[in-house]
């Protein structure tokens, strides 16, 4: 299997509650996966609405850009074998109610919109999100 690159945001629940070395540390400890790019900042409305392009007209859409904007989130990339498919793993179900102890959002989160972490779906997106947050890499 070759080595792939995901996109992953501790998002700003994440960052409140004091989160973000727990999120990093899950991702180190895997044999394999490395940080490749990693800072701290408060996404903006234009960035965030290239992300979330594919949901604009969602019930949803507006709560979560006002959410995803109301403090610092930390974006990261990371690289490694499956890498995609195993954080979104790490990462567990996007209902924490759903979500499997041991993952991220079982451990640690409670309501669907406000749910500690993003991480890329496909190798697809993964590039496309990359892009937006990390456009030199």
């Amino acid at each position: 299997m070759s080595q792939q690159r995901t996109l992953v945001i501790a998002k700003p629940d994440a960052v409140r509650r004091g989160l973000v070395g727990e999120i990093i540390g899950r991702i180190e400890r895997k044999a394999g996966w490395t940080l490749t790019a990693l800072e701290l900042r408060t996404l903006d409305r234009a960035t965030l609405e290239q992300h979330y392009a594919e949901h604009v007209g969602r019930d949803f859409y507006a709560p979560l850009l006002e959410f995803m904007s109301s403090g610092p989130s930390v974006v990261m990339v990371v690289e490694g074998e499956r890498v995609i498919e195993g954080v979104r793993v790490l990462a567990g179900a996007t209902d924490p109610l759903k979500a499997g102890p041991g993952s991220i959002r079982g451990d640690f989160g409670t309501i669907v919109r406000e749910n500690l972490v993003h991480a890329s779906d496909s190798e697809e997106s993964a590039e496309r999100e990359i892009k937006i947050f990390f456009p030199e890499r």
